[in-house]
């Protein structure tokens, strides 16, 4: 007899532990294609188009640091990849240029014009990182400079009164140059890497790899790889970034087979089978460039330029720039402290 008020409460109280069955959101319904045969053209896909127009008009930033010991080959890399005289001067060594006592950064802003295309590009470069008996810390005004970039974005982005296009002088690609030596990084090499490639795309490349046969160059990339690998060092393109299946393949096939590129780099033209290249001479023959057999220079052009250049660049603003800013603001409880020109603003609008 006393059953069914029991049970009755036992009804009640599993009625209040199980929730209320909540209604699905209604999906909406996949829109169907249209046929534009009946319907005529409308002219949506001149967006591209426009947007091109408009793109083409502003022009492009791109801010490409180089970072390695001196004589590796930096300047003479970097105008081999643009094919312009962008980098310091390459030509021999001067006397009276002393290494300098710390890490110094000179910038060099360049327009290079290519089909109508406009692209300032700026080559940072880091003379004296890594040329010391004590190289304890050198990678800190290189990692203050980028700060430096980010912070001067972020001033401009919090103005009241901000300009439609902020000048962009935020470090998109960083090539770290490996020195060829066939054993394994050195200290310096993964301190460097380790530090730095939580702020900026840092994409290593194994300098002057004409000094070694192919045997040790393939063993000194895999060694390379493995180094980084153990010491949980992320380099560019990050796996934790690719946005589609298509991307991963391509990346991992970058990943595991390219990294870090194995490269020679020259200025200078010689004649090869009637053709004009870009090449080292040596008593033994021409060293081309840009032949894949030779060295993996054209890999890294490639990459570099004709298929991750809007991918680094929006790496930059999307990971590297939005980390800085969210701790930046939030350190600060908000926004930055405001400048006198700010200030001034901000009263004259109230």
């Amino acid at each position: 007899p006393h059953a069914g008020p029991v049970e009755s409460k036992n009804e009640a109280a599993m009625s209040e532990l199980v929730p209320e069955p909540r209604q699905k959101p209604v999906v909406p319904m996949k829109p169907t294609g249209i046929n534009t045969n009946l319907l005529g053209y409308i002219g949506i896909d001149t967006i591209i188009e426009q947007m091109r127009k408009k793109t083409m008009k502003t022009g492009f930033d791109f801010n490409i640091m180089v970072v390695g010991q001196s004589g590796l080959g930096k300047s003479t890399l970097v105008n081999t990849l643009f094919k312009s005289q962008v980098s310091r001067k390459s030509s021999g060594w001067n006397r009276e240029e002393k290494i300098p006592k710390t890490v110094e950064i000179k910038a060099i802003g360049h327009v290079i014009e290519e089909g109508g295309v406009k692209m300032k590009l700026t080559v940072i470069d880091t003379p004296g990182f890594g040329d010391q008996i004590n190289n304890e810390n050198c990678w800190e005004p290189i990692e203050k400079y980028i700060n430096e970039q980010y912070e001067k974005f972020l001033k401009e982005e919090v103005n009241i009164a901000r300009k439609k296009r902020i000048p962009d002088t935020r470090v998109h690609c960083c090539l770290y140059f490996i020195s060829p030596t066939g054993h394994s990084l050195r200290p310096l090499d993964l301190e460097f890497m380790k530090h730095l490639s939580k702020v900026v795309n840092i994409i290593p490349v194994i300098a002057k790899a004409d000094t070694m046969t192919l045997e040790e160059k393939t063993e000194f990339k895999q060694r390379v790889r493995k180094e980084l690998e153990v010491n949980g060092i992320e380099f560019y393109p990050q796996k934790e970034f690719d946005e589609d299946l298509e991307d991963k393949t391509e990346n991992d096939k970058i990943r595991q087979e390219s990294m870090p590129f194995a490269v020679v780099g020259s200025d200078k033209e010689y004649q090869v089978n009637g053709k004009r290249v870009l090449g080292r001479k040596t008593p033994w023959g021409i060293i081309e460039v840009e032949n894949l057999t030779h060295c993996e220079f054209a890999l890294l052009r490639d990459f570099v330029i004709r298929t991750h250049l809007q991918d680094l660049k929006e790496v930059t603003h999307n990971i590297h720039y939005e980390t800085y800013r969210a701790k930046r603001l939030n350190d600060n409880g908000g926004l930055p402290p405001m400048t006198v020109e700010t200030e001034e603003n901000h009263e004259s609008n109230l």
